[in-house]
């Protein structure tokens, strides 16, 4: 049973007026016999009805074609090549030249330089890579006196020569350089 109360208003008269509806309707009467009331049982048991016509051959050379097709996807599987997706060589060794102003840093990779390829190098701007052995590469470069610069280079080192001045001796940005090293794993 639904019930609906309506309240109708009306302008011209300007009062209210309540009205009170109930209707009563017969409740929705399922099917119990015929194709889908068997589907719903089927489904409820779990049985699963397949169509057997469905992927059924009709000829036997059609179901050899399948039968050849699904050995060979088979087999394809089963002889996948491996293929091997490391580079041939490995990655350069990655050394880094700090030190104060002064100090024999550009010297030093030009003496570097010139032991592996036995040639001058005029200026060191970037880096520079050079090949030590068959499948050895070592890449140099000159880290300035920057602390910026000195947290980028002690991030991707292999290896950190730090020059000190022994007129000098020991500065704030050395010590720096070494927390920072150590910091990103360097020991």
């Amino acid at each position: 049973q639904m019930c609906i109360r309506d309240r109708v208003s009306t302008q011209s008269t300007g009062f209210s007026m309540d009205a009170a509806f109930c209707q009563t309707n017969k409740p929705h009467r399922g099917a119990k016999r015929g194709k889908a009331i068997k589907k719903k049982k089927n489904k409820k048991d779990g049985k699963k009805e397949k169509n057997p016509k469905a992927f059924a051959h009709f000829s036997s050379k059609s179901a050899l074609v399948n039968q050849v097709r699904k050995l060979e996807k088979e087999n394809k599987a089963l002889h996948v090549p491996i293929v091997n997706r490391t580079p041939d060589d490995p990655p350069p060794f990655f050394i880094s030249v700090t030190g104060p102003p002064g100090v024999g840093k550009s010297s030093l990779i030009k003496s570097l330089v010139k032991h592996y390829t036995k040639q001058n190098l005029s200026e060191t701007r970037g880096p520079i890579t050079l090949v030590s052995g068959k499948k050895r590469r070592i890449t140099i470069l000159e880290c300035p006196n920057d602390l910026n610069a000195m947290m980028d280079v002690a991030k991707i080192s292999d290896l950190a020569l730090i020059l000190i001045d022994a007129s000098f001796g020991f500065e704030m940005e050395t010590f720096e350089f070494l927390n920072m090293l150590q910091v990103h794993g360097f020991s």
